[in-house]
């Protein structure tokens, strides 16, 4: 398929979805690598633009994929493709930011430490995670941000802050806590897995799809009566992430078994 014809293709698979702005983006980057036989890194992607990456290096054959958010368990992550035949061992270009506060006086959340980024005027492509700690945070940046972050978040809402550079070998290691639960249901519709999930009725989980407050695999669920499959993730706005791992088939009375976790 001819470069053009194979550019269309993807970029019409995802007009009209939230993927559409990065899924143009890394195919243009697809294609300069493929001009230059070299590389090219993009922002940071959330696990969905992660998911439109694999798709399109994989129309691309000639390139390779890897991806690095800083640490094991990162969940934003910087996609780096590269020329098969290139023979160089690019840099992600990543940085370590340590922000820290008076903890006695103040309670800052994750969405505090956003905000105040947000608010210099930074791209959410230029962050990787946010690790919370005891009265600090750690921000996964592009190295380019991290002296203008030491410089210029000195304010988290009504808290003074310092920043110092640190070493992303420090970065603590993810803990993810989750509780299992077994439930069966009457069919792997999206609705019903989070109504078992989530522990609310169908008729709630249904008004939560059409609020566009519930995600599959990181995309807008297209509807009640969407199927669900075994690996999939479900992520309710408020609410957490969960996952279907394990459909276990059918009992006597014509039900589904799953196992689904619940991360919070």
């Amino acid at each position: 398929m001819a470069g053009s014809e194979q550019k269309e293709k993807i970029i019409r698979y995802y007009r009209g979805t939230e993927g559409e702005e990065t899924a143009i983006k890394l195919v243009d980057m697809a294609e300069q690598v493929q001009r230059s036989q070299k590389f090219r890194l993009s922002g940071f992607l959330d696990p969905y633009g992660q998911e439109i990456a694999e798709t399109i290096a994989a129309n691309y054959p000639g390139l390779r994929l890897d991806f690095d958010g800083g640490y094991s368990g990162a969940e934003r992550q910087r996609a780096l493709l590269i020329d098969k035949d290139f023979g160089g061992s690019p840099s992600f270009e990543l940085a370590y930011v340590e922000v820290s506060w008076n903890g006695q006086f103040e309670h800052i959340g994750h969405r505090d430490v956003l905000g105040a980024l947000m608010s210099l005027g930074i791209e959410r492509s230029r962050l990787g995670d946010i690790v919370m700690g005891t009265a600090r945070a750690g921000i996964v940046t592009d190295s380019k941000m991290a002296d203008y972050l030491l410089e210029n978040l000195t304010q988290i809402g009504h808290s003074g802050v310092t920043c110092q550079l640190s070493d992303l070998s420090l970065i603590p290691a993810k803990e993810e806590k989750y509780k299992e639960l077994r439930a069966t249901v009457a069919s792997l519709r999206v609705d019903s897995i989070a109504a078992a999930g989530y522990g609310v009725s169908r008729s709630k989980a249904a008004s939560d799809i059409a609020a566009d407050k519930l995600k599959l695999n990181w995309q807008p669920v297209k509807g009640a009566a969407q199927n669900v499959k075994e690996g999939d993730v479900l992520s309710l706005r408020g609410r957490g992430r969960l996952e279907v791992a394990e459909v276990r088939g059918q009992t006597k009375k014509g039900r589904i078994g799953v196992l689904l976790k619940r991360y919070y």
